[in-house]
């Protein structure tokens, strides 16, 4: 019940970033995942998740959240320089990509919001969702691996 309750608090942490317009879906990611994890990453490594919105700079392409999931993911699995890559990261990594594509059947932004205005209040909410459910899956997978400690 702890760990659900953790997770959902998290889902909704990271949604109301995007919602109040605090962050973009990749930062709202990132800085939700590093306050879930006790905050070992400055808050300003938020920063690096700013280039990443509207499917890479308003590209269209991979999805904002996703991205910031992928970086949240490589705040656990990462390595330094120097060090071999832990075994883990590239799975995992590969997990939150077929996560999503499975919910939303894409990872692409332009895709997944293609049946949304994109200044529609519903779009917004469409890519809160998802932020949030990034958020939540990215940590669901550190709270499995703090059980496996």
């Amino acid at each position: 019940m702890e760990k659900d309750l953790r997770i959902e608090e998290v889902r909704e942490q990271a949604e109301g970033y995007f919602r109040r317009g605090e962050f973009f879906c990749s930062e709202a990611v990132v800085h939700a995942i590093n306050g879930f994890m006790g905050w070992p990453y400055p808050a300003e490594v938020t920063r690096m998740a700013s280039a990443f919105p509207i499917g890479l700079g308003k590209s269209g392409c991979l999805c904002g959240a996703v991205s910031g999931g992928a970086m949240a993911l490589g705040m656990v699995y990462g390595r330094r320089h120097g060090e071999p890559m832990d075994a883990r990261m590239f799975p995992v990594s590969a997990r939150l990509h077929d996560h999503v594509k499975s919910l939303y059947k894409s990872t692409c932004c332009r895709v997944m919001v293609k049946d949304f205005e994109f200044a529609s209040p519903e779009r917004k909410e469409h890519c809160v969702r998802i932020t949030g459910e990034v958020a939540a899956w990215v940590a669901e997978r550190i709270l499995e691996e703090e059980e496996k400690r």
